[in-house]
């Protein structure tokens, strides 16, 4: 039997899970969140729900807000469920379900008055945001934001009835500034380095082509702190759903299910105020960047390394990629050798140290993340997690043997089959330009460095192209497995 999840059936639900220790009607809102995915529900949400179980700051609720089909149709779940989330921490070691509550409001997305009218609402002195790392219009091989996309294109001319996350936000920026309201704080919570500055330059840039003098001000008087966000969070399905129920007896439309680990590193630059999350184990320091690189290189970067080896082997779920000695040997290597001796020092930090408890998390079974959640959108996580570090060893004349490597990965998996032969269903805005490219790429290995926008100058190097066609060439020629060893070996060069 279960109980379906709603502030009137908290009483019942906590016989099984942790419930908010405050009263909901207590919370008055303070944060507009873009986004309300899984990994915000995971994270933000969370540190924010600690807080308000401790008894203060209860006037910086959320309010969620969206712009895509999706968040439609994860409002209309939210909603049905008085905003509330059932979340599951699973470790190795032990799983444990809490109904978590910060959210009191969900904004209907494609009604941009009342967003913006929400926006310019005094109280609201944070907007936040989780879009995705292919959320912010970056054209992939410069890093710039790209006021050429279509969907900018369109809220530069007309700005009163935005569309984008950043046509809303500059609109609410306009309201209040016309009106003597202080800006709020516009703090990114995706994973990209220097989340704060590239959304400074999304929001600025896409002001800048209809409002010169509103970008000046947003430049002048808006504060986008820098931040470092981490929580291994899988994507919902069948499986989730029912463990809640059948384990916690919660019928929760769309639960959340997440490791026990969980981090979060922030500038502390909010002139509009912000709530003490500093109480609730998040980290304030004066610069980010040291620990985002840090997390990127070493974890996200340890992500899009084992997704492909592990879907050309028909491996579906990461906990099982790493039980495979193969892959798990390979990922150390990877690391070990070229990925964190470029990594700067991280404050009170030891980098291998860091990488053991990475690999720690990869072997939870219990979350149930998968290899297709880590393969999706590679023409927007190779350019940020993978290439970089590619880049960073040759301008210091360091070899890329295993980074060459998971590029060709990538493009043998974008070939569209696994080595057993099964067909790849891919996840990628750029999917049909990219597998073309692969196909191209088995008898013109060039044909995938081509791809400038993603690869950028690091396909101009004589040695990582050596790299990529002798690293292709093998894994047409003696399959994933084979080539993982001659890597391993020491023997995957020319």
């Amino acid at each position: 039997m279960t109980t379906k999840l709603s502030l009137a059936n908290l009483d019942a639900i906590k016989a099984t899970a942790t419930v908010p220790a405050f009263e909901r009607s207590a919370l008055r809102a303070g944060i507009v969140h873009f986004g309300v995915g899984n990994f915000h529900r995971a994270h933000q949400a969370v540190y924010l729900d600690d807080l308000f179980n401790t008894g203060r700051d209860l006037d910086w609720a959320l309010v969620g807000a969206g712009v895509l089909p999706s968040d439609a149709a994860m409002r209309e779940k939210l909603a049905g469920q008085d905003y509330l989330t059932t979340v599951v921490e699973q470790d190795n070691n032990r799983s444990a379900a809490r109904v978590t509550g910060p959210m009191i409001d969900y904004l209907a997305p494609g009604n941009p008055t009342d967003t913006i009218a929400r926006l310019a609402d005094p109280a609201i002195r944070i907007v936040s945001l989780t879009i995705t790392e292919g959320g912010y219009f970056i054209d992939p091989a410069s890093g710039h934001f790209n006021p050429q996309h279509p969907a900018i294109v369109a809220d530069a001319e007309n700005p009163e009835a935005p569309k984008t996350v950043f046509g809303l936000i500059i609109a609410g920026l306009k309201a209040r500034r016309e009106k003597g309201i202080q800006p709020f704080t516009v703090m990114s919570c995706d994973n990209i380095p220097g989340n704060g500055e590239v959304t400074h330059a999304a929001v600025s840039g896409l002001a800048r082509l209809s409002d010169a003098a509103l970008a000046d001000w947003i430049d002048a008087n808006v504060a986008f702190p820098n931040g470092m966000v981490d929580r291994i969070t899988p994507a919902t399905g069948p499986r989730e759903i029912g463990i809640a129920a059948d384990q916690y007896g919660i019928d929760d439309a769309w639960p959340v299910f997440c490791e026990e680990f969980k981090q979060w590193v922030l500038e502390d630059h909010f002139p509009a105020g912000r709530p003490a999350l500093e109480t609730v184990g998040v980290q304030f320091v004066p610069d980010v960047a040291p620990y985002e690189l840090m997390k990127i290189r070493i974890l996200n970067g340890g992500h899009a390394a084992i997704a492909y080896p592990a879907a050309l082997l028909d491996i579906h779920f990461v906990h099982d990629a790493m039980e495979e000695p193969i892959i798990q040997a390979f990922l150390e290597k990877l690391e070990h050798d070229e990925i964190i001796p470029i990594v700067p020092p991280v404050p009170e930090t030891d980098l291998k140290a860091y990488y053991k408890q990475v690999e720690t998390r990869l072997f939870n079974p219990k979350i149930g993340d998968t290899i297709p959640r880590l393969a999706q959108d590679g023409s927007n996580r190779q350019p940020k997690f993978i290439l970089p570090s590619t880049g960073d060893r040759l301008r210091q004349g360091l070899d890329v043997v295993g980074l060459a490597l998971v590029s060709a990965l990538w493009c043998r998996y974008f070939a569209g089959t696994t080595d057993s032969g099964a067909a790849i269903t891919f996840n990628d805005a750029s999917a049909d330009r990219l597998h073309a490219a692969a196909v191209k790429a088995k008898d013109d290995p060039m044909a995938f460095l081509a791809l400038s926008d993603i690869f950028g100058e690091v396909a101009q190097s004589e040695l990582f192209r050596k790299r990529f066609t002798h690293a292709l060439k093998t894994l047409w020629k003696q399959g994933t497995r084979q080539t993982l060893q001659l890597y391993l070996d020491g023997k995957l060069t020319e």
